[in-house]
């Protein structure tokens, strides 16, 4: 059992060593987030490679394209794990699913699309989103930035 005063605790450490700057917000738990203005809802989803797995970052309403991604990995097959294979993964619950903290340190890849934006993503916790921008998570995590857009 975690002795984390806040439920977004992990994710507030990982952020404070990578140097990077993040406001936690309350949520509703099972609920959108409601719109903020100049910030875009962002969905992180997990993909699973024979080499490992990938936190993908693309805005929560928009499509992107498989192809897209696969080539930019180099694959020729990605999957979906199930929750529990999301959880052993990343150490969050599907709906809390973020990079900050989450346990593997997998690659990340932000969608163009979110490039100089200002983005809400998960924190970990049911209770709070985390607000961050978009380029600073990009330099934090070395993520890559692809342009996932579907056609």
């Amino acid at each position: 059992m975690s002795t984390d005063v806040e439920p977004y605790a992990a994710a507030a450490r990982d952020a404070a060593a990578r140097g990077l700057a993040v406001a936690f917000v309350p949520r509703t738990p099972g609920q959108r987030p409601a719109p903020v203005d100049g910030v875009e809802l962002v969905k992180t989803i997990v993909v699973q490679t024979k080499r490992g797995f990938v936190l993908v970052l693309t805005p929560v309403d928009a499509q992107f394209s498989w192809a897209k991604l696969r080539a930019h990995l180099g694959v020729n097959k990605l999957s979906l794990p199930d929750a529990d294979g999301a959880l052993a993964a990343t150490g969050y619950v599907r709906g809390t699913i973020t990079p900050l903290g989450a346990a593997g340190s997998w690659p990340v890849v932000l969608d163009a699309r979110l490039a100089g934006r200002r983005i809400a993503i998960g924190s970990g916790s049911a209770e709070y989103g985390a607000l961050v921008a978009a380029d600073e998570l990009v330099d934090a995590y070395s993520a890559a930035v692809v342009d996932l857009a579907a056609e």
